[in-house]
């Protein structure tokens, strides 16, 4: 094929591949944000039913849920170090929280290095004082946060 015999330039066919690598950058980028956006979205799912469970009293579930055991009460000495009772005490009606009637995530964030879980910090029952639930990455468990971050 010489220079001579080369395909006559198509506009319209030109525009169409135009749009088409628009419409493509446009798609990831709108993955990369909705990425971006919901990162820590599982472990705030944990944290929402783990206050769920605490809404409606439920404390064994929610403390199944904190060891990220349905099985627990099969094995408690396992869980020697924070006993239900202990947690019960942490949680329950008589807890700096009351009674929970009301709570919303607020938002997740990492803790400074070598930190190994998402920090997340639920508004209870509209208190200016925030709960802050760590969400252990590897084994799902929750515990109270390594740091304090202040989120507005």
């Amino acid at each position: 094929m010489t220079l001579l015999d080369a395909k006559e330039f198509d506009p319209q066919k030109d525009s169409r591949k135009r749009k088409r690598i628009i419409l493509i950058v446009l798609v990831v980028l709108i993955l990369l944000g909705l990425g971006w956006w919901f990162r820590n979205w599982r472990e705030e799912h944990i944290v929402r039913t783990f206050f769920t469970a605490l809404e409606k009293q439920d404390f064994k579930t929610a403390y199944a849920i904190w060891m990220n055991d349905p099985n627990w009460a099969q094995h408690p000495d396992k869980y020697a170090k924070y006993a239900f009772n202990e947690f019960y005490q942490d949680w329950g009606p008589g807890s700096q929280w009351g009674v929970i009637k009301s709570w919303r995530v607020n938002g997740s964030s990492t803790c400074p290095p070598p930190s190994s879980g998402i920090l997340v910090d639920v508004i209870v029952n509209d208190r200016v004082e925030h709960a802050q639930v760590w969400v252990e990455r590897s084994d799902r468990t929750l515990s109270y946060p390594p740091c304090e971050l202040i989120f507005r």
